[in-house]
């Protein structure tokens, strides 16, 4: 079993904590600090110990904001001295999300400096949700900077979706003004930054499919490989939902005089096992054909209605006459994201986003061991 995550803040972490906060505060009482911070501690969820461990942050450094940002930022590591870094910086976070707001410039040049030693993305949503256009002033300075994590942090902070955060409902509903930051950013030299540009269009793309896929035909002529590759994962909900604009972006007419067969090997599938499936498309047209071929799980839910997953398959060419094959097994298994039903599903096949075939089967759950 992997270790809980929310092992990750520990009594050990703490007291290294206030060790490297001692240092450059004379005055921190590091002795109350490790007391409030681990008091109940290991009862608590991940977030819950961060929590803790930012109110001890509260009762410990000074109450002007002022003073307790020059220490954590001293606490920092610098050449070579270690200081507050990786999950020590998850109550920081905190701490400056709930008390920099109040100091704008101050909190957010404090999450600058400390995102290089562990990610500052949710600490900076508060100061977007108080003042975005404040905020993304000074945020788009930041795409020239030296420093890669903090040429991401411009990008990934301003995620209007990102999860595990504090939704930004103003750029959720109208993303504009950060698409010249995602555009500075899009030939980053670094591939750590180039995929919170694609994850955040992927974000934008959910709530205005129209403007995403209307952005990357503005910037896919002439785009190198890299870009391209950032392009395509930006769009990859577009393209799994079939959208029309966001095919013709990579080459994917609507297919036409087009042949699909789906073939299962079972009408039924016990759970824990997986659904065989072939599929065989034939160019029946007199040109050559690109074909991106997709299939989509209908899954029963609890009140008997169908909820459709679109999983991808392959990608082809098929010039005019030719037939291609498909085997795949679609596991049917315990996941986190799903809990399944018994009952008829459908799985459909989709060709540059059209259902050219289908077939429905009949998952059987096991029955429960007996007492």
């Amino acid at each position: 079993m992997p270790e809980p995550l929310k092992n990750l803040l520990h009594e050990a972490l703490v007291g290294d904590m206030a060790d490297r906060i001692a240092g450059n505060a004379p005055t921190f009482d590091k002795n109350r600090f490790v007391m409030l911070a681990t008091d109940g501690l290991t009862a608590r969820e991940l977030m819950e110990r961060s929590a803790l461990i930012r109110d001890a942050l509260f009762a410990t450094l000074p109450g002007d904001f002022r003073e307790a940002a020059a220490i954590l930022k001293a606490s920092l590591p610098a050449a070579g001295r270690p200081g507050l870094s990786g999950w020590m910086l998850l109550p920081v976070n905190q701490f400056i999300a709930t008390r920099g707001p109040d100091h704008f410039d101050l909190g957010l040049d404090l999450l600058k400096a400390l995102t290089p030693h562990f990610t500052a993305e949710y600490g900076i949503r508060p100061f977007i949700h108080r003042d975005q256009q404040r905020a993304l002033a000074i945020i788009s300075g930041w795409v020239d900077d030296p420093d890669q994590h903090v040429r991401r942090l411009a990008s990934e902070g301003t995620r209007p979706r990102l999860p595990w955060a504090m939704r930004l409902p103003q750029l959720v509903k109208d993303p504009a003004p950060i698409l010249p930051i995602l555009t500075a950013l899009m030939d980053d030299p670094e591939d750590y930054v180039r995929r919170s540009v694609a994850n955040s269009l992927n974000d934008v793309a959910k709530d205005h499919p129209d403007l995403v896929a209307a952005f990357i035909a503005g910037h896919i002529d002439g785009a190198s490989s890299e870009r391209r590759w950032l392009l395509k994962h930006a769009s990859r909900t577009l393209l799994k939902n079939g959208h029309a604009q966001a095919l013709a972006n990579f080459g994917f007419a609507a297919a036409a005089s087009l042949k699909c067969e789906l073939r299962l090997q079972n009408a039924e599938v016990m759970f824990g096992a997986g659904l065989d499936f072939e599929i065989r498309v034939t160019n029946a047209g007199e040109i050559t054909q690109s074909l991106m071929i997709d299939y989509a799980v209908h899954h029963v839910k609890s009140d008997g209605s169908l909820s459709p997953k679109v999983f991808k398959c392959k990608a082809i060419k098929l010039a005019p006459g030719q037939s291609h094959a498909i085997e795949r097994r679609h596991a049917m298994r315990p996941i986190t994201t799903r809990r399944y039903y018994p009952g008829e599903h459908r799985i459909a096949i989709l060709v540059n986003g059209v259902e050219t075939a289908s077939q429905r089967f009949v998952l059987v759950m096991p029955s429960p061991d007996p007492a």
